[in-house]
């Protein structure tokens, strides 16, 4: 019998993933919540970008709870509203509802990186419901949890695992996050939320600590670094005139270290124009995510990520999406609690293959 789902927001990952949820064939959608008055009592398959499904949105999230769904998949936006969506978590949890989500993404592996006080409200709500939150995605999630551990299976000895996203974000529809969280734009002497002291480790820190539990690695401390590319002439990107001088790259990384030796490396490298901090890191296409393994042997697997419409933000989106929706059966079979990726077997695209073309 199919799964019901509830699909929790519907915007740039949640469109995604509304669509993914009515093409599965072991889930069954069960309703859709929104934010915006605008978008209430709108066909989901209208909010998904396909023929209309007959079920319709609702700013009703009591409705929706009261529905007994078997998982809520929640997309809602977590960055910059942490007390609201961790509210809402334990609100979902305590009615007895599993949750896959794509954040807070610090959830995906909280351990030794985010204060007890903050996880054990969601972890008693979980406890008194009965269910499971399991927050996942492509990065933090699949890029820098089972794929370097996939080829960590195959190594003799490892030095240094790097997982890296080397990617353009001039087509990535979220002002939000690219100007407000990130800082793209801003001068030198500005520093925005990203890159506040311990917000990258806050954000990152749950990928390097959960490769070293996975891998039996105790690691001394987590660090983190950032640099900056200032733009060498104004241009325009993403819907904004960046002026000469404003933030136009940005490269940080998460480092899990032993004694005073990078072990375990989360590393982003962002641009707003291909051209820009040239000596940087290069992507494979426009946009990769890439793994480098140390040791023996040696190993360098880049994964090149192009939407159904060339894009590869639109990709990045959608295997975030995708990440989440995959999972349902496996977080409704799953013990209650607060779940990592550690803890699920291995999730793949099942019945999805397509007999068309």
């Amino acid at each position: 019998m199919a799964l019901r789902v509830v699909q929790w927001s519907t915007g740039n990952v949640g469109r995604w993933a509304l669509r993914g949820i009515i093409d599965h064939p072991g889930l069954e959608l069960a309703g859709v919540w929104v934010s915006s008055p605008a978008k209430d009592g709108l066909d989901a398959g209208e909010l998904a970008g396909v023929e209309p499904v007959g079920i319709r949105a609702t700013t009703d999230a009591d409705r929706l709870i009261a529905a007994k769904p078997d998982c809520v998949v929640y997309t809602a936006m977590a960055d910059n509203r942490l007390p609201e969506a961790i509210d809402d978590l334990c609100r979902l949890l305590r009615a007895g509802i599993d949750v896959v989500a794509s954040g807070p993404v610090f959830l995906s592996y909280p351990e030794g990186t985010v204060p007890p006080e903050v996880v054990e409200p969601i972890r008693q709500a979980a406890a008194e419901g009965g269910s499971s939150l399991w927050v996942n995605g492509i990065d933090p999630g699949w890029a820098n949890d089972w794929l370097p551990l996939l080829l960590s299976g195959t190594c003799q000895r490892i030095d240094l695992i790097r997982c890296s996203e080397i990617t353009d974000y001039s087509t990535y529809d979220n002002p939000l996050v690219l100007f407000d969280i990130m800082g793209f734009g801003s001068s030198p002497d500005q520093t925005p939320l990203l890159l506040q002291p311990g917000v990258l480790t806050l954000a990152w820190g749950s990928v390097v600590r959960q490769l070293a539990a996975a891998l039996d690695v105790t690691l001394d401390s987590v660090v983190e670094h950032h640099e900056r590319f200032a733009a060498p002439e104004e241009f325009t990107a993403a819907g904004r005139t960046i002026a000469e001088g404003g933030m136009a790259a940005l490269r940080f990384t998460v480092s899990g270290m032993v004694g005073d030796r990078p072990v375990l490396v989360l590393e982003h490298v962002t641009r707003l124009r291909a051209d820009h901090a040239p000596d940087w890191p290069q992507p494979v296409g426009t946009g990769c995510y890439r793994v480098e393994v140390t040791g023996e042997p040696n190993y360098v697997v880049d994964v090149r990520l192009t939407g159904g419409d060339g894009d590869h933000n639109t990709a990045g989106v959608a295997a975030t999406a995708m990440r989440l929706v995959n999972a349902v059966p496996a977080v409704v079979a799953a013990a209650p609690g607060l779940l990592t990726a550690l803890d699920l077997p291995l999730t793949t695209g099942r019945g999805l293959v397509s007999a068309k073309g």
